[in-house]
């Protein structure tokens, strides 16, 4: 089957959004129905509404699904857990491929300027003086590992050209010094239809639904008294 005549469910909630599309483009023109809304908390309890919502939308029984589309982070501990056992759960019952898709990578895909200059930086806010990155080119293919970097580190190694998207350019642009026009966009979350499109490309060999922690939990295991705690 060619990425032109496939049918994918896209979901997202891995940060304060919540979303799921389906993505059909078998047909002549590409068919795509979207429900999003930013929440913050609660993503189980409305998860599975839109879905149903983006499926009757678009005439879709599940078993006309050809893949299933979920963002692996960055993002929070409890909002992804809730997308990937979703998207896992279908991709078992249906035995269709489930792919997972980056953050970072959608909301370099929605920013890249393709125009050949400066890299793109998408950085998310971390905890402190950290953020959550990684470069892309300007066509929006990656360049570097996802990483979680310091304030410091970034403005002693990145170059000056360097284009900033994500809820972090600001505090970056500050830190480095750089002007606002490098700042391409402040996007907290990846826009789901961007989700989609890169799920229709995905390989699943490559592009597994784990989770994508980019530094440990902030609770850890009890090491103190007389039976730890594993």
């Amino acid at each position: 089957m060619s990425q032109a005549d496939m049918r994918v469910l896209a979901i997202d909630t891995a940060l304060a959004n919540c979303a799921a599309a389906v993505l059909d483009n078998g047909a002549e023109t590409a068919c795509f129905e979207a429900c999003s809304e930013e929440i913050g908390r609660g993503h189980a309890e409305v998860l599975m509404d839109m879905i149903g919502e983006v499926m009757a939308e678009t005439s879709t029984a599940f078993s006309d699904l050809d893949r299933v589309a979920v963002t692996v982070g960055p993002g929070s501990f409890t909002g992804l857990r809730v997308g990937l056992a979703v998207a896992r759960g279908f991709g078992l019952v249906l035995g269709k491929p489930v792919v997972g898709i980056t953050t970072l990578a959608a909301i370099a895909r929605s920013n890249a300027p393709a125009d050949n200059g400066a890299p793109l930086l998408v950085a998310l806010t971390g905890k402190g003086n950290e953020v959550y990155c990684q470069e892309f080119t300007s066509l929006g293919d990656k360049s570097g590992d996802a990483a979680v970097r310091t304030l410091d580190d970034l403005a002693a190694s990145l170059p000056r050209s360097i284009r900033l998207a994500g809820s972090a350019a600001e505090k970056i642009a500050q830190a480095l010094d750089l002007p606002q026009d490098q700042i391409i966009s402040r996007m907290e979350f990846a826009a789901i239809r961007e989700v989609a499109e890169l799920g229709l490309v995905a390989d699943p060999v490559v592009s597994t639904p784990s989770p994508l922690y980019l530094r440990p939990p902030d609770a850890t295991p009890q090491t103190r008294g007389r039976i730890e705690r594993q």
